[in-house]
């Protein structure tokens, strides 16, 4: 979800009103995709953020400074080294695409100005940020190789290069009649196919957008269109670039889940919830929100590590259970072993591959079926039958206990699979890594720099204003409970399921029903139950909760509970 080319050319007015002039005062990276850099003009001071995120690649203002990484990445530091202290000289946009740069002004050697040049091409998957001085790289975010692409290579020293151009129309240069008359040239295209092709920077929605204004369907051929539809065309494309003249920043909303944003009103979607913004960097702030275009440094490969473990885990169990199934016809063994004991002087060593003698355990008489090794003497196999029959008993209760740790296993990873789904902060990411490498998940390594903040917990507050904290992993849960409650504050956790510790600020005087029943929800919400109804949420006492020597992070046992049903 991003702008397109059309709706980059009034950000690009916008930013360039804002920045241009300002110095560089610091730039800092947040992940491996999201960048911000500080600018001072006119005695206030600006964060640019650029994300080359392929599911939200954008650049804009933001309002609140973002969590940064300890260690700058090397990419971050050339940037450093080469823009900070610089000069806003220009903010532009080639043609309709999606490449904005922006050129700063910079002391270089023996006293002289420079200018040099930040591309920030936002081009899906393929974004990325370059640096440039006299149109050769210094160096990129992402080196591009001739084993990745054949095209267009990135890489120190060589000379930038545009991606491959177009050929397409910009509607900023030439008469909408222009646009028309090559969309008629197509006449077997569908109307909104050949009004992306020939219109350049135009994305599905302003196209979409464009053919609902001539009201037109989008996929009715050109040859069907008569001179009245050309006009009606010609006119909603003369009225988009002048709604681009007067951007009307938007978002379109369907439950939660963004359909669109544009830098002029979308009138397409005629159920759809829309809000509408003063700024297209506030829209684009409050899209990267709803879209969540922001992932902790590490939150991803933690998550898939701990899949991984619960997957292993899970398979070793049903490895353990065939191995139990086995276990538990132990007897089967010992029963051919006694009646092969019993029969042994009836059969020659070394003669049969299968016998059949009447089962001595057999009220009924039934035979009972024998496979016999070959190699060994009757005797011989006795003893293996015996042997069998004795390792498969003995390995019954080691078999059982290896499943129970299986189970503990996985309801732990499942803990802390939660905790990645709500950590939304590098500190958060810190103490699970903490955790995963003291439960030997993660190999320890030695931090360059340590951070002694500890994460808050989050913070509600009840309808009659009750103070109520949810810890946002194990660490944190344990922390909650054990060192920030009070042991006559109320905690809550949702009954048998992977979720949150809640704790209810009461300092010794019971909670209203209302506020049990606001923090129950608040626990089941924060919970492997989310979106469920009638989720059962157990609550006690602080004092009456404690923790097992050698338990893991989050674990906990209670007593005196009692039971709320509620619905998130």
């Amino acid at each position: 979800m991003n702008l397109d080319g059309f709706s980059m050319r009034p950000l690009t007015i916008e930013l360039s009103k804002i920045l241009i002039g300002g110095r560089v005062d610091k730039i800092t990276q947040q992940n491996k995709a999201n960048f911000t850099i500080t600018i001072r003009n006119f005695g206030q001071t600006h964060l640019l953020r650029i994300s080359v995120a392929p599911q939200n690649p954008s650049i804009h203002i933001v309002k609140k400074s973002p969590e940064n990484l300890p260690e700058p990445p090397t990419f971050c530091m050339v940037l450093r080294k080469n823009l900070e202290n610089g000069r806003i000289a220009d903010i532009r946009q080639f043609e309709l695409d999606r490449i904005i740069f922006i050129d700063v002004d910079t002391i270089g050697a023996g006293g002289k100005i420079q200018t040099l040049t930040l591309a920030v091409e936002l081009i899906g998957k393929y974004s990325n940020i370059i640096l440039i001085s006299d149109g050769k790289i210094i160096d990129a975010l992402k080196k591009i190789g001739t084993n990745s692409s054949r095209v267009r290579t990135v890489l120190p020293n060589q000379i930038y290069q545009m991606p491959p151009p177009q050929n397409k129309l910009d509607i900023f240069s030439c008469t909408a009649a222009e646009i028309v008359e090559k969309i008629k040239s197509d006449k077997s295209a569908r109307l909104d196919k050949a009004v992306m092709n020939f219109c350049q920077g135009f994305g599905p929605q302003t196209v979409k957008e464009t053919i609902f204004a001539a009201g037109l369907p989008t996929d009715i051929k050109i040859s069907e269109l008569d001179g009245a539809d050309f006009a009606s065309l010609e006119n909603s494309l003369t009225e988009i670039k002048t709604a681009a003249e007067n951007p009307a920043p938007c978002i379109v909303e369907d439950n939660g889940k963004v359909l669109a944003i544009s830098a002029v009103k979308l009138n397409y979607f005629p159920q759809a919830q829309v809000q509408t913004f003063e700024t297209i960097s506030e829209m684009l702030e409050v899209a990267d929100d709803l879209i969540g275009s922001y992932t902790p440094p590490d939150k991803e490969k933690f998550s898939k590590l701990v899949h991984n473990e619960l997957r292993r885990a899970t398979n070793k169990i049903s490895v353990l259970e065939n191995e139990l199934a086995a276990a538990e016809n132990a007897d089967d063994w010992r029963i051919k072993a006694d009646n092969l004991s019993t029969y042994r002087y009836n059969f020659k060593d070394h003669a049969d591959e299968i016998i059949s003698v009447q089962n001595i355990y057999s009220e009924t008489g039934a035979e009972i079926e024998i496979q016999l090794d070959k190699k060994l003497t009757i005797a011989g196999n006795v003893q293996s039958f015996y042997k069998k029959y004795d390792k498969l008993k003995r390995s019954t209760a080691h078999i059982l206990e290896q499943i129970e740790k299986c189970r503990a296993e996985i309801i732990y990873l499942e803990t802390v699979e939660h905790s990645l789904n709500t950590a939304v902060t590098l500190v958060d990411i810190d103490e699970i890594r903490a955790e995963l490498t003291s439960g030997g998940y993660l190999k320890a390594e030695r931090k360059k720099t340590a951070s002694s903040k500890k994460p808050e917990p989050l913070k509600f507050n009840a309808p009659d204003g009750t103070e109520i904290l949810i810890g946002k992993n194990n660490a944190q849960n344990d922390r909650l409970t054990f060192k920030i409650a009070a042991p006559d504050d109320i905690w809550l956790h949702t009954k048998e399921i992977t979720g949150s510790h809640v704790i209810i600020r009461c300092g010794g005087v019971e909670p209203t029903a209302e506020t049990l029943l606001y923090a129950a929800k608040l626990a089941a919400k924060f919970s492997k139950a989310a979106g469920s109804s009638k989720v059962p949420v157990d609550y006690t006492h602080c004092k009456l909760v404690k923790k097992l020597n050698g338990a893991k992070p989050g674990f906990v046992i209670f007593t005196n509970q009692k039971t709320l049903y509620v619905d998130t």
